[in-house]
């Protein structure tokens, strides 16, 4: 048994080595065949390759030619083009220097005229020098003569035609000014007239002449001694919260309120009256009633403007330019109330506006608003014209309103024609019988300076101012002042008025020259 295991074990062995050896060989044959055939394969890509190669760098060399073609043409097309653009330049640098060529010609030959002209000229000029120089010879023989004849120098006959002609000259401007002047009024007297005559004649407007005191009625002398209360206390309160003085003397059952505020006196006017008729009067009692009247005198001011803008058909204004405008309600001006003033100009300009063709709403806002500075005098710095520009200009008033406001105090020029309007009816407005009041010292000092500015002209015999200063008369000397002289001597003397005086409205300068001969038959 053991020798029969041994037998398979070595028939098992060589069976094992046989099958390796076997199999070994196998696996070499499939390998060759493999690598021949894997050989084959990249034999063939490679030729395929070569081939792909041939034919692309075969392509490329075909687009490259093609590309050498298109650039061979386009750059033949545009060397023609530049060619043909060559011979363009070329024709036209040809033309051009054939014109070049016939303008030198023209020129050449305008220069040769020219040449004979300055030849000529010359020639004209030296025979010219030598008939001048005969003429200066005969001048001065002539002059010579001429000063032998009439015993005078050439620089005095100089300066006496010099004179001559100076005086001849101004009493010719002076005749002609006054012939401008009356063919002017011919024209425009009548129609300003009658323009203004007619703006006039539609306004009736009350005013009434504001003081400094006021005077409340009471129902008895007795009231008088509660108005001043125990040892004084009430009306002292009442002083001290009105700003007003009181005025207790023997006028029976009234007392006197006393300020130059007027707005404060109204306000202790309706006070006073409101604690005599309900009989409680005392400090207490006294601030509460004031602090009310002082609320319904700005409520009446208020009211009053508005009145008046619906009155004239103006809107839009602004509510404090509105306050502003109700404060000239208790403001006056030589005794004439302010906001019945500013009610007339508005109606005054708007009538003249309307009888001219201009905007007759435009000008009443503008007369309206243009003494509204005056409510603020008391309270900001400044003159009233220009508190009232900037009150204006802040709440965006037109500009013709602005305009309106400086340009009736000549501040700036008159840049409309209906601040023309306004300009020339405030003056009526203020000029009008009646309408303002002044002290008698200001009034007299007034008329002197007047006639002072008169007799200050040579030639004046005397002066008188008439008609409330509204009209200055002159009398002149007839041998010293000439009829054209009167002419400058009234329009002198205005401006020197104007510039030297203030006065409501205008002054009429009359001069009058009067020549008499006198004889007597014996």
């Amino acid at each position: 048994m053991s020798t029969l295991f041994i037998v398979a074990l070595a028939a098992l062995a060589v069976g094992l080595l046989a099958g390796f050896f076997g199999g070994k060989a196998g696996i070499q044959a499939r390998l060759r065949s493999t690598k021949a055939t894997a050989e084959d394969e990249a034999a063939r890509i490679r030729a395929a390759a070569e081939q792909q190669a041939e034919s692309l760098r075969k392509a490329e060399v075909l687009a490259g030619k093609e590309e050498a073609f298109r650039a061979k043409d386009e750059w033949e097309r545009e060397e023609a083009r530049r060619r043909d653009e060559i011979e363009r330049v070329e024709r036209r640098l040809q033309e051009r220097e054939e014109s070049l060529d016939r303008k030198f010609h023209v020129l050449d030959e305008k220069s040769q005229a020219q040449d004979q002209r300055a030849e000529g000229l010359g020639r004209r000029e030296k025979a010219a020098e030598a008939q001048v120089q005969e003429v200066r010879v005969r001048l001065g023989e002539v002059q010579h003569k001429l000063e032998s004849l009439a015993g005078l120098t050439a620089d005095e006959a100089r300066r006496q035609l010099m004179h001559d002609i100076e005086e001849e000259a101004k009493a010719a401007a002076a005749q002609r000014v006054r012939e401008v002047k009356e063919e002017a009024r011919r024209d425009a007297d009548r129609e300003a007239k009658k323009i203004i005559s007619l703006a006039i004649q539609r306004i009736a407007a009350d005013h009434t002449a504001e003081t400094t005191v006021s005077v409340v009625a009471l129902p008895s002398d007795e009231m008088k001694g509660r108005i001043i209360g125990r040892e004084g206390r009430n009306i002292r309160a009442f002083e001290q919260a009105t700003g007003i003085d009181v005025i207790i003397d023997d006028t029976p059952e009234a007392v006197v309120l006393s300020g130059f505020d007027p707005i404060r006196r109204e306000t202790a006017r309706i006070a006073l009256e409101k604690l005599v008729s309900d009989g409680r009067i005392h400090p207490g009692r006294i601030e509460d009633v004031v602090t009310k009247s002082r609320k319904e005198v700005e409520n009446s001011m208020r009211e009053a403007a508005e009145e008046i803008l619906y009155e004239l058909g103006i809107h839009g204004v602004h509510p404090e330019v509105v306050k502003v405008l109700g404060r000239l309600k208790f403001r006056t001006s030589y005794g004439q109330n302010q906001l019945m003033h500013s009610k007339e100009v508005a109606i005054l300009a708007g009538n003249m506006a309307a009888e001219m063709g201009f905007d007759a709403t435009l000008a009443k806002r503008m007369g309206l608003l243009h003494d509204v500075g005056k409510g603020m005098t008391h309270e900001h710095e400044g003159t009233h014209v220009e508190l009232g520009w900037n009150l204006a200009k802040k709440y965006n008033e037109p500009a013709q309103v602005l305009n309106a406001i400086k340009a009736h105090h000549d501040e700036e020029p008159h840049l409309y024609p209906e601040s023309f309007l306004v300009t020339a009816a405030d003056a009526i407005s203020g000029s009008r019988p009646g309408a303002r009041r002044e002290m008698f010292e200001t009034y007299v000092k007034r008329l002197e300076k007047l006639e002072e500015i008169a007799t200050s002209f040579p030639g004046v015999e005397r002066c008188f101012a008439i008609q409330a200063g509204r009209e200055l008369r002159i009398m002149v000397l007839p041998d010293q002042v000439s009829d054209e002289g009167m002419t400058r001597l009234s329009e002198e003397t205005a401006r020197r008025i104007e510039a030297e005086l203030q006065y409501p409205g205008q002054i009429k300068v009359v001069v009058i020259r009067e020549t008499r001969a006198v004889d007597f038959a014996r």
